[in-house]
């Protein structure tokens, strides 16, 4: 099994969060955090800091680790785990990039029914502040068939 290291960043403040409408590749047309792959020579920090600029062109230095969770799908020998990042301060306009387009949502009014399904899951544990983690298995067709969450003290890979 390939392990595929990720990263997602959340910007939230105290009535909205920040979230991308990705338009192309893996996830496209859902609304997500910004992040990607980790690259050789890079730590998941600073992954999360440069998909961040690449992503929503802003910058972060207080990124909070909240989760981490691990995904995999029917047909596919990959695992990908997902460094799940919370920030509420950043410099910068958050602006489109040719991957995604950012957009406040109101904290009351998320947009799960054009998410991944996981989210629905773990998102009330990060936006409660609790480190969680998690495993979820998809379809080939990307539905969600069963996970495991739990909050936990500490975090595996911190």
């Amino acid at each position: 099994m390939k392990i595929i290291v990720l990263t997602l960043a959340l910007l939230v403040e105290p009535e909205r969060i920040l979230l991308g409408l990705k338009k192309r590749g893996f996830g496209a047309g859902r609304w997500n955090g910004f992040g990607g792959k980790v690259t050789p020579g890079e730590s998941i920090p600073q992954a999360a800091r440069r998909e961040l600029l690449e992503e929503a062109g802003i910058t972060s230095s207080n990124l909070d680790k909240r989760g981490v969770l691990s995904f995999t799908f029917d047909g596919s020998d990959d695992l990908m785990q997902v460094h799940v990042f919370h920030l509420d301060q950043f410099e910068g306009e958050p602006s489109e990039s040719d991957e995604m387009r950012p957009q406040w949502f109101s904290l009351e009014s998320l947009p799960f029914d054009q998410m991944w399904d996981d989210d629905r899951h773990w998102f009330p544990l990060f936006l409660q502040g609790a480190k969680f983690e998690g495993q979820f298995h998809f379809s080939a067709a990307q539905k969600l068939l069963n996970f495991k969450l739990s909050p936990v003290s500490s975090l595996a890979f911190e």
